[in-house]
């Protein structure tokens, strides 16, 4: 019984928890068969919480004396290994934080936790979740649950590959240039890059940062929902904030496609190619979605323009989060050093005119939804390539014009500061 927990979705889980067919301890206990089953061999979750059991047995006790625990109740959940959790290591992935205890939990983490889920532990990321790809000099490479040969995506990889094995039932995470939906489309889970604000980040190093944000991964979309609901709405310990009063994401999934829906798909936003076997799947899957009542058309969407756009920005982002360690640069592992190396050695007219071409995009899809309702388009160019190459040497069958052109399907959409989610349709 144990191993079928394990493969429940959240929701079902929170709903047996709730009901008491189920105890928060019997779920930790599946999904830690899971973790010594698995996390050996493709290094997922890389610091375990030691008051994991203990919290569950809590949570346990105040069942059964009547209380509401929340509506993620007793739901394991992983927490990406940059997001601080208090008494539990969290190094970013960086041997200058390897032994890095904090003394307070992220906001996502107190809502967590407020909301009833136990925390697993910490999840594998890139150095400071720089990378599609996850690995660092801490903990090493995190393998792909299908194919421990191939990579998982980063930079919230270990978290997807806790899902995909049912090390956890939720995974937090962040994105700034796909890091929530390169795993989910690598590992076959969901992953939501929620728009700025509404998930905040605290504590950060860079409070008005509109780029990266905090959000939540599943192995279904209700999951997610049910965990955004959980994590979202304004606080006063950050400035970005959308308002949440009202909205219901669990019902706005279970509402489904319903008839009427515009939905456009176009297979090549960015201007760099796509494998044509992911286009196939990907076109195959949008077309379906007639079948429930929606309209879909086949569109061109030229989004090239923020591929240099983002890249500038990029290099403000990580001057601004690593300020306080510039003196120490030469110590970071290669992508960090490099991006910041970038971000410095780049001109204010680079980031004015990036934020030119941002504004542009905006009123692109300002108008695009004149139209449309939703744009389908595949996350990922390329499919997962060996875990020993930090990215892919090509990119359907081109060289790649930068080394980060693979993801340049998320980090474009990255820029609109929309919604967007990657849902595997394989």
């Amino acid at each position: 019984m144990a191993d079928d927990i394990a493969a429940w979705s959240a929701s079902e889980i929170a709903r047996r928890v709730r009901a008491r067919e189920v105890s928060p301890v019997e779920v930790v206990t599946a999904c830690l068969e899971r973790v010594e089953r698995f996390n050996g061999a493709l290094n997922a979750v890389v610091t375990l919480n030691p008051r994991l059991m203990d919290d569950a047995l809590h949570l346990q006790r105040r069942l059964a004396r009547g209380e509401d625990v929340g509506p993620l109740a007793g739901l394991p959940v992983g927490i990406k290994d940059v997001t601080p959790v208090a008494g539990l290591r969290t190094t970013y992935g960086s041997p200058l934080y390897k032994t890095h205890i904090p003394d307070e939990d992220a906001l996502v983490v107190q809502r967590l936790r407020a909301a009833g889920a136990v925390i697993v532990g910490k999840t594998n990321t890139p150095e400071f979740a720089a990378g599609g790809n996850t690995w660092n000099d801490v903990f090493g490479r995190t393998r792909n649950p299908w194919n421990p040969a191939r990579s998982a995506g980063g930079s919230t990889g270990g978290g997807a590959v806790g899902l995909a094995t049912g090390m956890l039932a939720l995974a937090e995470g962040t994105d700034l240039g796909g890091s929530l939906r390169i795993p989910a489309s690598f590992c076959g889970v969901v992953g939501l890059r929620p728009s700025p604000g509404l998930v905040p980040t605290h504590p950060s190093d860079w409070v008005w940062d509109t780029l990266q944000v905090t959000g939540p991964m599943a192995r279904t979309a209700e999951d997610v929902a049910l965990m955004l609901q959980a994590v979202a709405g304004p606080s006063p310990l950050a400035p970005l904030r959308q308002p949440t009063q009202g909205r219901d994401f669990v019902g706005a999934v279970r509402t489904g496609v319903r008839k009427g829906l515009r939905l456009a798909y176009c297979a090549d936003i960015a201007g760099v190619g796509v494998e044509a076997g992911i286009e196939a799947v990907c076109r195959r899957a949008a077309e379906s979605l007639a079948q429930c009542g929606a309209s879909v058309a086949v569109i061109e969407l030229d989004l090239s323009a923020g591929r240099d756009a983002f890249l500038a920005l990029r290099g403000l982002w990580f001057v601004s989060w690593m300020y306080e360690r510039l003196g120490r640069l030469e110590e970071f592992g290669v992508n960090v050093k490099n991006n910041t190396t970038a971000g410095l050695a780049g001109d204010v007219r680079d980031l004015g005119a990036a934020e030119t071409v941002r504004g542009q995009l905006w009123h692109r899809f300002r108008a695009f939804f004149e139209t449309y309702d939703h744009l389908l388009t595949p996350t990922m160019a390329v499919p997962p390539f060996p875990v020993e190459q930090n990215y892919p040497d090509t990119l359907a069958g081109k060289v790649m014009k930068t080394y980060v052109d693979w993801i340049a399907p998320t980090f474009v959409l990255s820029l609109t500061g929309l919604p967007v989610a990657s849902v595997p349709c394989g």
